[in-house]
């Protein structure tokens, strides 16, 4: 049972670097703000979900259990302060697109 729980979180963990790597794409392939904010959404969970079943397979998991909730307040910061400075954006452009962005040099 134990070497089928361990597979399991083997799984979990490849899991978590595929989507990493989706996340990533999907916030540096696109040139719309709110998918960037939605790539980078998806980014911080794969980290939340890579760190927990680290510190499961580590037998750490008081560490991965801090390190994730300290992950999910950053992320509960940075959110809605991106999501703020994207509706700022589009009031001055009326678009949200990124090369948009540099008109606003003053």
């Amino acid at each position: 049972m134990n070497e089928h729980l361990s597979s399991i979180f083997n799984l979990y963990g490849i899991f978590s670097i595929v989507f990493f790597v989706c996340a990533f794409y999907c916030m540096m392939a696109t040139k719309n703000l709110i998918r960037a904010i939605i790539g980078l959404e998806l980014l911080t969970k794969a980290v939340t979900l890579f760190i927990v079943v680290a510190g499961h397979i580590s037998n750490q998991m008081a560490l991965a259990q801090s390190l994730a909730i300290s992950v999910i307040i950053i992320e509960v910061i940075v959110v809605p302060l991106s999501a703020g400075l994207i509706l700022g954006i589009f009031r001055k452009n009326n678009s949200l697109g990124i090369d948009k962005i540099r008109n606003l040099r003053g």
